[in-house]
């Protein structure tokens, strides 16, 4: 049994427990028993307990405390995690020196257990006076299943914190991206056919190089406060028969970071565009493309009642308030396109995320919690902040 509000307790007990997301991990078992194991928790801790299949056997654990109706306060985070290859450490599981060393103990099941625990102790001290709702979700990782399944089933709130890995940072925007397929056509032939054979590479490789130019001269002048610039890279390329074969198909993926404003067809007019200025130099040009997916980006006014919220409880709880862009993509473009103002907030660096070596401070997990504890404490029934 995991004491009531600890959340150095519910932090080890749910890295202790492998949830690696199976669509990246072929023997990952999926958030099941991690969700499990929550929702025991919670009830224990007195929240009233769901779960809600996302798909089979994948589980989103949504909870809530305190008094039902008025305006809700939405604390959301993942329970999978990526895969284990390459890890310097025990998957599931390592402390040493205040560190708790484990895959997703970042990412961001230290984040998870500091929301649960601040509403269990908000809700224990008597403060709450709206319903704080505990949305534990899959597949973030991956496609986001858990949070499209949490919005189509109804689930709201007038403003959530996504507990992703910030440094303890205010991050009210983050990017979006766009991932794109160019198919580059040529024409098989012997290596001394010139006069036959049309090389697919080289002519990527013009695509390319009038991509590189567009974002030197364009995208480089596209900027937000909180995320710097606009971006692209060529991810994968792919083709080729043999050494002495001109191929006769090159496949490029392309990935493109978008600002708030921009969307996936943009970057794909973007794409065809560059396409057009090379076929007006080189007419044999014949390509495919395609979006493969895109994610819209997310920005919340710093002047939202949930940032000045958090940045209240911030310093209310001895911290020094800042306010960041982050730098990866989460579920609170999802929810802000659902109408629910979502920032980014919790414990833990986003750059051990996925890598070899994963940690979360367990001291910084406690100052996470207090500062969630004061926000929930203070989230008014007309949501916004206790000192607004």
């Amino acid at each position: 049994m995991i004491p009531h509000g600890n959340a150095r307790a519910l932090t080890r007990a749910l890295v202790a427990v492998d949830s690696r997301n199976p669509s990246l991990a072929a023997d990952g078992p999926g958030e099941a028993a991690c969700a499990r194991l929550l929702a025991e928790t919670l009830r224990a801790w007195e929240f009233r307990v769901e779960l809600q299949e996302t798909a089979r056997g994948r589980p989103n654990v949504v909870a809530r405390v305190g008094p039902a109706g008025g305006a809700a306060l939405m604390f959301n985070g993942h329970l999978d995690t990526v895969g284990f290859e390459g890890l310097t450490h025990a998957p599931l599981g390592e402390e040493r020196d205040g560190r708790l060393y484990g895959r997703g103990s970042a990412d961001m099941k230290g984040g998870v257990a500091a929301m649960c625990a601040a509403a269990a102790r908000a809700a224990a001290s008597g403060s709450l006076q709206s319903e704080i709702v505990i949305a534990a979700v899959t597949d973030e990782e991956f496609s986001s299943l858990g949070t499209r399944a949490l919005l189509d089933g109804g689930v709201r709130a007038d403003a959530c914190v996504v507990t992703e890995p910030t440094r303890l940072a205010i991050m009210p925007a983050h990017r979006g991206f766009a991932w794109l397929t160019l198919i580059v056509h040529g024409r098989a032939a012997h290596g001394s056919r010139y006069d036959v054979g049309v090389d697919a590479i080289r002519l990527a490789a013009l695509v390319l190089a009038e991509l590189d130019a567009y974002e030197y001269a364009e995208l480089v002048t596209r900027t937000h406060p909180l995320l710097g610039r606009a971006s692209l890279h060529a991810s994968l390329v792919e083709g080729g028969i043999g050494i002495s074969t001109y191929p006769d198909r090159c496949t490029v993926r392309i990935e493109r970071r978008t600002l708030p404003g921009e969307t996936g067809e943009d970057a794909l007019r973007e794409l065809e565009d560059a396409i057009a200025r090379v076929r007006a130099r080189r007419p044999e040009l014949r390509t495919e493309t395609r979006i493969d997916l895109a994610m819209p980006p997310s920005d919340v006014s710093p002047a939202a009642p949930v940032v000045r919220a958090l940045d209240g409880a911030v310093r209310d709880a001895g911290v020094t308030p800042r306010l960041e862009g982050m730098s990866a993509w989460t579920d609170c473009a999802l929810l802000n396109a659902a109408g629910i103002p979502a920032v980014c907030f919790g414990p833990g660096d986003i750059g051990v995320a996925h890598a070899a070596t994963e940690w979360i401070e367990l001291a910084e997990v406690e100052r996470a919690t207090d500062v969630l504890e004061r926000l929930a404490a203070g989230w008014h029934r007309n949501g916004v902040p206790a000192s607004g």
